[in-house]
């Protein structure tokens, strides 16, 4: 049998940074996907062995069975309807015993990515062979949620031939799990990234298994749906960046600043609430349309002008802002800032010359451009027939 997944990646669209000092933030999916697909062997195959490709970053890694073994002897022994953590000792075992795999230094990030894949499937679904493909729309370390839909794909493929959920193996296309199926895929995601990044949030993962929109304020997170389709233009400044120091930055600077930077947050706490407003509000018609495309340019402009107040820009995000806007076009950067992403909404009546061009000033700059709708689905699966 082979089934494959497929989970969306995210972007922030209003409240980065001062969501860490209590206001509220807006993350939605977009349609960019991480997929994986999970082969078991059939009883012919005689294989005892364990395969997962990384196709992006042109990684293939196999471990027989009884090597598995060894590495997790107590995660065989969990239950898969009850996510279980990994501890740290673990962790750095395997990280350790990763290095005869001589994984070159520009990938070694990869490496707990590869921790989280075997605690997961050890976990899921026990000590069976399988191979196992990721392959992925998102580029990687961009903010744009990669980890977080490779875990929660990952989990969606292994949960789907697991005894944990209840699939019918006749459906055709995409299919979604039920509701509580997809809090127990969230919940294993949720292990995964916490290999990956130590002390995530949550807010990524929930992003790519539930889709659409969330808003998030103070650990609270609340899904909430879209009524209008949005475009956005997402570019990567392929600028890397240093997400605690930015967060640490801001801190200081409200240290320096408290009654100024205290309004600057509270500005943007009304900004992430009239965006989720407008969003979810019903739409009548193609003027009203419009008009709410408007408001929300104007709301990502101030929400830009209240990120450089937090001194989280940088020149390349600059760059994009100044090419995007010889077009009449909204920017913000998204996520930590620093580099990383910028979001420029394509409004629904741009024409897809404008578009082109655009993307070829930016294109030119070194950047990476990528076109994606947001507040689509989550976390999908299907099955491809038996083999």
């Amino acid at each position: 049998m082979e089934v494959r997944a497929r989970a969306p990646g995210k972007i922030i669209l209003a409240g980065e940074h001062a969501v860490v000092h209590g206001s509220a933030a807006v993350a939605a999916s977009i349609a960019l996907y991480t997929s994986v697909s999970l082969r078991l062997p059939s009883p012919q195959d005689n294989d005892d062995t364990v395969t997962l490709n990384l196709m992006d970053v042109g990684l293939e890694f196999s471990w027989p069975i009884g090597r598995i073994k060894e590495l997790l002897p107590d995660s065989v022994n969990s239950i898969s309807s009850l996510p279980a953590t990994c501890s740290e000792e673990t962790i750095k075992h395997i990280l350790s015993v990763l290095e005869e795999f001589n994984i070159p230094e520009a990938k070694i990030g990869i490496a707990s990515g590869v921790v989280a894949f075997l605690w997961l499937y050890t976990s899921i679904l026990g000590n069976k062979a399988a191979k196992v493909i990721v392959s992925s729309e998102l580029p990687l370390g961009s903010g744009l949620g990669s980890s977080a839909a490779f875990c929660v794909s990952l989990s969606g493929a292994l949960l789907a031939l697991s005894d944990s959920v209840k699939v019918d193996f006749d459906q055709e296309g995409w299919v979604s799990f039920g509701e509580k199926d997809q809090q127990l895929a969230n919940k294993w995601a949720f292990e995964g990234e916490k290999i990956i990044h130590g002390k995530p949030s949550g807010i990524d993962n929930t992003v790519s298994t539930f889709g659409n929109l969330i808003k998030f304020k103070s650990g609270a997170i609340t899904c909430i749906k879209s009524n209008m389709a949005l475009k956005m233009l997402i570019t990567n400044t392929k600028v890397g960046r240093n997400t605690k120091a930015l967060v640490a930055g801001v801190s200081e600077r409200k240290n320096r600043h408290l009654d100024a930077m205290t309004s600057v947050f509270a500005a943007v706490e009304f900004i992430s609430n009239e965006f989720a407003s407008i969003i979810q509000s019903s739409v009548s018609d193609g003027d009203d349309f419009i008009k709410k495309e408007e408001r929300i340019q104007e709301l990502m402009e101030m929400n830009q002008g209240l990120l450089q107040c937090m001194g989280v820009s940088h020149v390349s995000i600059e760059t994009v802002l100044q090419t995007t806007r010889k077009y009449q076009l909204t920017s913000k950067l998204t996520g930590a800032g620093g580099g990383g992403c910028v979001l420029t909404l394509l409004p629904a009546l741009l024409s897809a010359k404008v578009i082109d061009k655009v993307i070829g000033e930016l294109e030119q700059c070194g950047f990476q451009c990528l076109i994606a709708e947001i507040g689509g689905n989550g976390l999908e699966f299907r099955f491809d027939g038996w083999s």
